[in-house]
């Protein structure tokens, strides 16, 4: 029969034990897929959590964020966790088939970018940068529309420049000075041509701007899709775009630039993806992140109805605020 000293020892050891059980954390790999201008904040974000929770893994995959939903509606690619640079993107494509809701968590603008090396870096300002483009020899581009929202917002740019300056056909004079292989599937793959000299100008996030210590030119806000006072403007501008079946079409209208987030009904690791989430909507953690990495964040972030926020877990229903 146990003694009653050796009884005291074994419940005591028990009770060590059961609290480092039930506060055991996430582990495992956990699976984000996220816009390519999301790169250098979600990698430093990426390196705070698994300090905080070392027994996870964090895979990211990064691209165009039409495209990176579609590998997840279409090809049927395993992932826990889906940003978008456009928040649009994961209510087209995800919702309400392969997620339940949609945090806007940050903001952008969009900025022309160039370096020392670029043709009239010297002269080109925020007055005649359209005129730049339209030079011979200059060397400019933008991301896949069809792939990446910073690509049907930067043709998103140029037609508000069209309206806001008054000058008839600069949409077309602009464009025609754009040969189709500087489109390129990422936005982020236009560093590379910037920093090698082998591209002049490109379009890009101004985040991504300060991330790679580019030169840039701000645009007014009724053009650069900063300012959501603005959208009814920007609402003018509209590029087609290829729809989720191959032969369709997709209008996006111009608004201002909201990244979302998600998390994947069949996440592989919802423990981990739900840790994640939390960690990224956190003011002092992740949001911090963002802001300190040049992507601007939305404090707090939101989500457009009570219904939706009612479809989060609550760790991360408590982070958001309902606002259209």
């Amino acid at each position: 029969m146990m003694s009653l000293t050796v009884m005291l020892f074994v419940l005591m050891m028990v009770g060590m034990v059961l609290p480092l059980t039930v506060a055991a954390g996430p582990s495992g790999k956990l699976i984000v897929f996220h816009a390519g201008s999301l790169t250098v904040p979600f990698d430093a974000i990426e390196k705070k959590f698994e300090a905080k929770y070392p027994d996870v893994d964090v895979l990211r995959e990064a691209g165009g964020s039409t495209k990176m939903a579609r590998l997840i509606s279409e090809v049927g690619k395993p992932a826990d966790i889906m940003a978008s640079a456009d928040y649009k993107v994961i209510d087209n494509n995800l919702i309400p088939e392969f997620a339940d809701w949609n945090v806007r968590f940050a903001t952008n603008q969009l900025v022309l970018c160039y370096t020392d090396q670029s043709r009239y870096a010297d002269q080109i300002t925020a007055d005649n940068w359209y005129e730049i483009l339209q030079k011979e020899g200059v060397v400019w581009g933008h991301s896949d529309p069809n792939l990446d929202p910073c690509g049907y917002r930067s043709l998103m740019v140029l037609q508000l420049a069209e309206k806001f300056y008054g000058i008839q056909g600069l949409y077309d004079k602009i464009l025609a000075n754009r040969p189709q292989k500087n489109v390129r599937p990422k936005s982020v793959e236009l560093v590379n041509l910037l920093k090698t000299g082998n591209m002049d100008y490109a379009w890009e996030y101004i985040s991504v701007a300060r991330q790679h210590e580019l030169k840039y030119i701000v645009l007014d806000d009724h053009i650069n899709l900063s300012n959501y006072k603005y959208d009814a403007f920007y609402k003018q501008a509209q590029v087609e775009v290829t729809g989720k079946k191959p032969g369709t079409w997709i209008t996006k209208s111009g608004q201002s630039c909201t990244y979302g987030i998600t998390m994947i009904k069949n996440a592989p690791n919802p423990e981990a993806a739900v840790a994640f989430l939390q960690f990224l909507l956190s003011e002092d953690l992740g949001l911090k992140t963002l802001e300190q990495m040049g992507q601007p964040p939305m404090v707090p972030p939101i989500v457009p109805d009570a219904a939706m926020a009612q479809k989060m877990p609550a760790e991360i229903a408590g982070l958001v605020e309902v606002k259209d």
